[in-house]
């Protein structure tokens, strides 16, 4: 059995609780959180050991889920990882750049699986396109969401932008060339809504919106590339391929018109993958067991962590300088 200890419990933490219960192969050793009146719920509702010093069950532990809030992630991450635990910690990485340069040199020279939670990875609707060649030219996102005062001690870029960060960089296949970015702080003393152009050096263009402070919710990223559109909708858990048909179509599932261009009639062909349900954090929590058990590496690296924190800083500093060219 595989030993885990969670580190933090509040809104998200309990949602990986009720998760890592229903992973097989999994002992859950106990739990750390600071907040009495919380740890005594926790406690209670889930008959779980509650410790007051978090090197102590660390010290128990072959992995740590580290949930807490952001500006604790680069002291827990580095306790655990000075013992020689395998380290899975929500997004960000870490709270600052040097402590996240700091944790990818560690876990490097510890030799330890070490993933972060980018759960939008796991999304069926993003995982219904593994299958299919995604090389997109220009992207566009929008993420938007209801003020909730939980989860403002950082930027949006931080809080919802990085999810779209992560997601780009892993499709897109070079280096990040040039970013314009603006935003503003409207409910809090962070950014609230930005938007941010990123140009990569292969000339693919991503523009990215997203806001903390609207009216409706909306988790959309639409691809565009040389034979294809593809829209991915992560709230409806939908989505779209349209794309110009090269044969006949067979699959009863894809619907085709036909339009006329300046080079005669073209075929559109529209497909719905299948979604398959699952749970995106217990997937993820499964994969992080997985590459502890298998020595495989894992869905979501030190590294992505780093890279997605590294573009979210360069985003901020534009927006602090008010350079938005």
């Amino acid at each position: 059995m595989l030993k885990i200890g969670v580190l933090g419990v509040g809104h998200l933490g309990k949602f990986h609780l009720n998760n890592w219960k229903e992973i097989e192969g999994i002992e859950l050793v106990g739990f750390y959180d600071p907040n009495d009146e919380n740890a005594a719920v926790v406690s209670e509702k889930y008959q779980l050991k509650r410790f007051t010093n978090a090197e102590e069950l660390i010290d128990l532990c072959d992995a740590l889920d580290i949930v807490a809030p952001t500006f604790a992630h680069f002291d827990l991450c580095k306790a655990g990882i000075r013992k020689h635990k395998h380290i899975f910690v929500e997004k960000p990485l870490a709270n600052t750049m040097d402590e996240a340069r700091e944790l990818v040199q560690l876990a490097k020279e510890a030799n330890i699986k070490f993933q972060i939670g980018h759960v939008e990875r796991f999304n069926p609707a993003l995982l219904a396109l593994k299958d299919y060649a995604l090389e997109p030219m220009f992207i566009e996102v929008h993420r938007l969401a209801q003020f909730n005062p939980r989860g403002t001690d950082v930027s949006v870029i931080l809080d919802l932008m990085i999810h779209d960060i992560d997601i780009i960089l892993s499709l897109v296949k070079s280096n990040v060339k040039y970013i314009s970015a603006n935003g503003v702080a409207v409910m809090s003393d962070t950014p609230d809504i930005a938007n941010v152009r990123i140009e990569f050096d292969n000339g693919c263009v991503a523009n990215l919106t997203s806001s903390r402070i609207s009216m409706k919710k909306m988790r959309k990223m639409r691809l565009f590339q040389k034979d294809a559109y593809i829209g991915i909708d992560f709230l409806e858990k939908k989505t779209e391929i349209i794309k110009l048909s090269t044969g006949e179509i067979t699959d009863k599932n894809v619907f085709t018109f036909d339009i006329d261009t300046n080079n005669g009639k073209k075929t559109i062909a529209i497909a719905n993958p299948a979604i398959e349900e699952g749970n995106a954090i217990k997937m993820e929590l499964e994969e992080f067991r997985n590459a502890i058990v298998q020595n495989t590496n894992t869905a979501v690296t030190v590294v992505d962590g780093y890279r997605a924190m590294d573009v979210a800083h360069q985003i901020l500093a534009k927006i602090a300088s008010g350079n938005v060219m």
